[in-house]
């Protein structure tokens, strides 16, 4: 059994905020900024799920030097700055890393970390996993650990990337349950263990947005009940409680929604169910609204517009005092969805009127950071699913065409969606080549994307396409999709 290495404990002191990297970001939003990070991760071939929390732990200056892959990514898009430039502390100075020079940087997966976990035992230690495969430093350097393996098998459980076979794997380690009643007891949980939780939910959704529900659902569901079992053994200081209570009922809407968007209902409002039932109990307003707003988008889908309706009016009024312009706008969004399935006209334009305004009030540091999908190519994507709903086929085909042609191509998944929807609109609008065309990029986009959502919309798609099967595009477009293996 391995030994733990500890260094000898030094005082808790603050962090110093990064005010050299807060005034890189400029104007933008924590989400902004965070987007271009992972584009320009993109660029250089390294893989980095860089979302708003993590631009806001450096920025107070929780990380005080990045891992390998941030490092790099950072020099990318600051040519000729170093890290300190940066407002990042020398890697030789931070508590448990070696001096390495940068030919010593590792770009793959080095052997595992020591295993160091826990508030209850501080060795001020900071360790480096480095490589692509770890999205940034999870600890804090004054945290306190202990040796404990099932939060080392969470905090290792989403650290790879790559394509959709390897978006399947990623999930494998997290049999860290090989069950939550296993037989050996579950210790305190820590911030190691929080910080794992928080990354787990931002690789779940990475891998959604690039691959689709379909091939991740089934492997989420292990990494959830570590989550609850997590809550169940404590912890011993409230903000960590805090912290793995937002992270298991986050959790729980990530594995909703890829129940949600692979088809299975039933699944997803139990998850959701499961999300609010957390949110209530801990009184988190923003988990609550979050619950709120992707159960009002599963009653639409389900067929329950006055439910999506009354659950996307509910979400408002938690969401109201977190003061986020574009969570609302999402919100007067999912609302909209319900009046469309309800036929009334009037309740959805006033809906989509509103959520356009509040969106034009421009995003803030408010904005929660699971809403990092939500731009304006969402927003057009979203109107475009209420005209298709109201029977208004050119509308919404301008507004899906525009969605898909707006989306970030990180995105893949909204890509080929707002593309099916596109051509369903197209299709049942009475241009069936145009339609054809739309469907074949759709088709393109099902090597990357696995999302029962998209195969069914095609499916129909295809059937309204049927009747003018003699046209050329049309009729390739119909044998292509024929042969087109579905998910099962």
């Amino acid at each position: 059994m391995a030994s733990s290495t500890v260094t000898p404990p030094r005082p808790d002191r603050p962090a110093r905020p990064n005010l050299a990297f807060r005034h890189l970001r400029g104007h933008r939003s924590p989400a902004e900024f965070a987007a271009l990070v992972r584009r320009a991760a993109r660029e250089i071939g390294e893989c980095v799920s860089c979302d708003a929390r993590y631009i806001g732990r450096v920025e107070a200056g929780e990380i005080r030097c990045p891992n390998y892959a941030y490092e790099r990514v950072f020099l990318h898009m600051f040519p000729g700055r170093t890290l300190s430039d940066l407002g990042f502390a020398p890697r030789a100075s931070v508590r448990g890393r070696g001096a390495r020079t940068p030919e010593d940087a590792p770009c793959t997966h080095t052997t595992r970390p020591e295993r160091t976990t826990s508030d209850e035992r501080n060795t001020g230690e900071t360790r480096e996993t480095g490589g692509a495969h770890q999205p940034y430093d999870t600890q804090d350097p004054y945290d306190k650990y202990h040796d404990h393996e099932e939060s080392d098998v969470l905090r290792r459980a989403f650290m790879t990337g790559g394509g959709a076979t390897m978006a399947a794997a990623t999930l494998g380690p997290l049999g860290l349950a090989h069950d939550a009643s296993a037989a050996r007891p579950v210790r305190r949980a820590g911030t190691s263990e929080a910080g794992a939780l928080e990354e787990a939910v931002r690789r779940i959704r990475l891998l959604d947005d690039r691959h689709g529900a379909d091939g991740l659902y089934r492997r989420a569901a292990a990494p959830l009940r570590a989550a609850y079992a997590l809550l169940d053994a404590g912890t011993t200081r409230q903000t960590t409680a805090d912290r793995l209570h937002s992270g298991a009922g986050e959790l729980a809407i990530s594995v909703g929604w890829l129940a949600h968007d692979s088809g299975r209902f039933d699944d997803a409002r139990s998850h959701y169910a499961e999300a609010l039932a957390t949110a209530r109990v801990t009184g988190d307003q923003g988990l609550e609204a979050h619950a709120f707003c992707n159960t009002a988008f599963l009653a639409r889908d389900a067929g329950r517009p006055r439910e999506a309706v009354r659950a996307a009016q509910a979400a408002q009024r938690v969401a109201r005092p977190l003061g986020s312009p574009r969570l609302m706008s999402l919100l007067a969004l999912r609302e909209a969805g319900g009046w469309a399935g309800l036929a009334d006209r009037t309740g959805c334009e006033q809906a989509l009127v509103r959520a356009q305004a509040l969106y034009d009030r421009g995003p803030c540091d408010s904005d929660p950071e699971w809403m990092s999908f939500y731009g304006e190519a969402e927003l057009e994507g979203l109107e475009a699913q209420c005209w298709s709903t109201l029977g208004d086929w050119p509308r919404a085909a301008r507004h899906a065409k525009r969605a898909a042609d707006l989306q970030d191509p990180h995105f893949s998944r909204n890509i080929a969606l707002y593309t099916a929807e596109l051509a369903d609109d197209l299709a049942r609008g009475g241009l069936p080549d145009e339609a054809a065309v739309a469907g074949m990029r759709v088709l393109d986009l099902l090597d990357q994307v696995q999302s029962s959502r998209i195969q069914t919309m095609l499916a129909g798609t295809a059937r309204v396409l049927l009747p003018h099967r003699r046209a050329g595009g049309v009729s390739t477009f119909l044998e292509r999709h024929a042969s087109t293996p579905r998910m099962v």
